[in-house]
């Protein structure tokens, strides 16, 4: 082996933090697969890889026995003192068995290792970029497509996008740039593999956190995220500060943060609502649109009833029982919601308000 291989292994230590003795190490006993291979040798032996010089030597290894059974693998005491006087019974004998022409083969071995050595270094680095951005928003380009996957180039890796985490109805063409969230990195025998979603609650809330520098800042947060991909998504949010409105920062002036971030998920539905502790509150601000008129609180069934005038029922519910499902699913708490001529027909309860509640939200087109 050249001086100027020992010189190409210093290189890569300095470029690209490999360990040069890890290396040897592989490369020895990669060696040692290499001889056996291609000289049919049975017997046990070393590799030695000067660190200096490049020189590589085979020794055979040999058991010192009194009687030989197998010359592949066993040695006579005194064959072995005429190597080193010092040896005993038992002992092990090294042997040097380097072929003529063993040098092309080391050649050939070690630059298969090197360059294995440096792929894998490059898929740890890769996965060490991408697994602190799990849970996050990654722009790419869109490469290809089969029957079940979409592929992004991120420009270092190609990340996978299933048909169905795409939204209802979207489609996307070759070359397009496409926002996505990763929900998975994963470190396979093939290298990082990382799991892209266009449906996944969080690309809503990682969008809001790039949108509004109030969010970003931590003095507004946003405490729960219901989302029925393509449809309709509730979001709830929470001012730290009481001289700064929550929603109104998530809308922005005349709109502009949330309408960028609906036309980013292809007009999809947004209410933005204000988070209370109080569950009367929190409900009633979750059912926005719909004006609710009282909230009837169960602690241990976690259910909340809910009173709305009559004509807001059906908006309570939503199309399909949408509504009442996303503000329960942005709750957490099941809601039961009635009319107000139910409610007084079923409970014989009389009309009452939430206008001290302050219900507040608003709902994006």
């Amino acid at each position: 082996m050249s001086m100027e291989f020992i010189e190409a292994m210093n290189e890569l230590e300095r470029e690209r933090g490999i360990s040069k003795d890890v290396l040897f190490e592989a490369i020895e006993a990669a060696l040692i697969s290499s001889y056996k291979r291609n000289f049919n040798a049975a017997q046990n032996v070393r590799v030695d890889m000067n660190r200096n010089t490049g020189v590589i030597k085979v020794f055979a290894r040999k058991l010192i026995v009194e009687e030989v059974l197998d010359t592949r693998t066993e040695i006579s005491l005194p064959a072995a003192r005429e190597i080193n006087p010092h040896f005993q019974l038992e002992d092990i004998a090294e042997l040097e068995v380097t072929p003529r022409d063993f040098g092309r083969i080391a050649a050939q071995t070690a630059k298969q290792v090197v360059t294995q050595r440096i792929r894998e270094a490059e898929r740890g680095l890769i996965y060490n970029a991408f697994i602190d951005k799990e849970d996050d928003i990654v722009t790419g380009l869109v490469q290809r497509q089969d029957m079940r996957n979409i592929y992004i180039d991120l420009g270092k890796i190609e990340a996978v996008l299933p048909l169905s985490e795409l939204m209802p109805g979207e489609k996307f063409k070759q070359s397009e740039r496409i926002k996505a969230y990763i929900t998975k990195v994963e470190n396979t025998t093939k290298g990082p593999q990382i799991m892209l979603s266009r449906s996944h609650p969080g690309l809503l809330k990682r969008l809001f956190e790039l949108e509004v520098p109030e969010i970003f800042d931590g003095v507004v947060e946003i405490r729960s995220v219901a989302r029925e991909a393509g449809f309709r998504s509730k979001i709830a949010v929470y001012s730290r500060n009481p001289e700064v409105d929550p929603v109104g920062s998530c809308v922005g002036p005349r709109g502009t943060r949330v309408q960028t971030i609906v036309t980013e998920l292809r007009g999809e539905k947004i209410d933005i609502v204000r988070y209370s502790d109080l569950v009367q509150e929190y409900v009633a601000n979750a059912l926005s649109p719909s004006k609710v008129l009282e909230v009837q609180v169960f602690e241990a069934e976690k259910m909340a009833r809910v009173i709305v005038p009559d004509y807001q029922l059906s908006l309570a519910i939503g199309i399909k029982g949408q509504n009442a499902r996303l503000a329960a699913k942005l709750t957490g708490w099941k809601i039961d919601i009635k009319s107000e001529s139910q409610a007084e027909q079923e409970y014989g309860r009389p009309r009452t308000s939430i206008d001290e509640m302050h219900q507040d939200s608003v709902s994006i087109d």
